[in-house]
């Protein structure tokens, strides 16, 4: 085949594609604009007739999705600043530091990822019901603080960071918690970047965990807010698809602006590790 038919042909496919991924987004985007009532209509309109800003004033303003984008954006933040500060620590562990049992226990990690997050959630809630964390932001935030994957990816990343550096920094006197934070923190920004993406789009996008232990409105995240709004205004399709707007665009907008960065670290694991 031409060479460059075959280039024609494989852009053409993986436009076409790109467009029938988007095409939902961009109709979730414009239906949002469109008066109430309006995409109900046979066959359903692709832009609407006046575009009008009612159904984001309605959101705000009578649906209460101000609080509720400050709860997600408060929970999300929390737990990607904690998940950072232990991953972080926790993973160069792994890495770099001996410690009696260490590859057992990294064994055990690893170990428990096959083991379905919903099994964990009875316990998880009995134990936070015990400590009287349930309705709290706190039941949300204290489970998301570390996990095994962030711990993972952050330990294959470490593995890279030459263990001469270390022992220099050590025969200058410098401390475990000055080495770990002048030395090896740096070298681990592509790695922290693509952690702390994965982590905040994780607890921006969670529904069942934030379901079953947030019992009061006032407390609810974008995604419970949405699901409520659904059952409450099943018919208003044009106020749904601005609530699923609100809930989208933050998280997509922060991953067009990071995705540089994030690619750069998951490539960079890769490699080191």
């Amino acid at each position: 085949m031409n060479p460059r038919l075959a280039k024609v042909l494989i852009n053409g496919s993986l436009s076409a594609l790109a467009a029938a991924a988007l095409l939902p987004l961009l109709w979730m985007l414009s239906v949002s604009f469109m008066a109430p009532g309006e995409a109900s209509a046979l066959p359903p309109p692709l832009l609407p007739a006046h575009a009008t800003l009612h159904n984001y004033r309605e959101l705000f303003a009578h649906a209460g999705m101000g609080r509720y984008l400050l709860n997600s954006l408060l929970i999300s933040s929390a737990i990607t600043a904690l998940a950072l500060a232990s991953n972080l620590m926790a993973g160069y562990a792994f890495a770099k530091l001996r410690f009696a049992g260490r590859e057992r226990l990294f064994q055990a990690l690893i170990g428990a990822l096959v083991i379905p997050a919903q099994v964990a959630m009875l316990p998880l809630f009995l134990l936070l019901k015990t400590i009287g964390l349930v309705n709290s932001y706190a039941g949300v935030i204290v489970p998301g603080m570390a996990t095994i994957f962030g711990i993972y990816l952050v330990r294959q990343y470490a593995r890279g960071v030459p263990d001469e550096l270390l022992e220099a920094a050590r025969i200058d006197g410098a401390s475990e918690l000055r080495i770990f934070g002048q030395i090896v923190l740096p070298l681990l920004k592509p790695i922290m970047v693509t952690l702390a993406i994965f982590t905040f789009l994780a607890a921006w996008n969670d529904f069942m965990w934030p379901l079953i232990v947030l019992t009061g409105q006032e407390h609810y995240t974008l995604p419970l807010a949405l699901a409520s709004l659904a059952r409450d205004h099943v018919q208003d399709s044009e106020l749904m698809m601005a609530g699923s707007v609100v809930t989208v665009l933050p998280v997509l907008l922060l991953f067009l602006a990071l995705q540089r960065y994030y690619l750069q670290g998951l490539l960079l694991g890769s490699v080191k590790g």
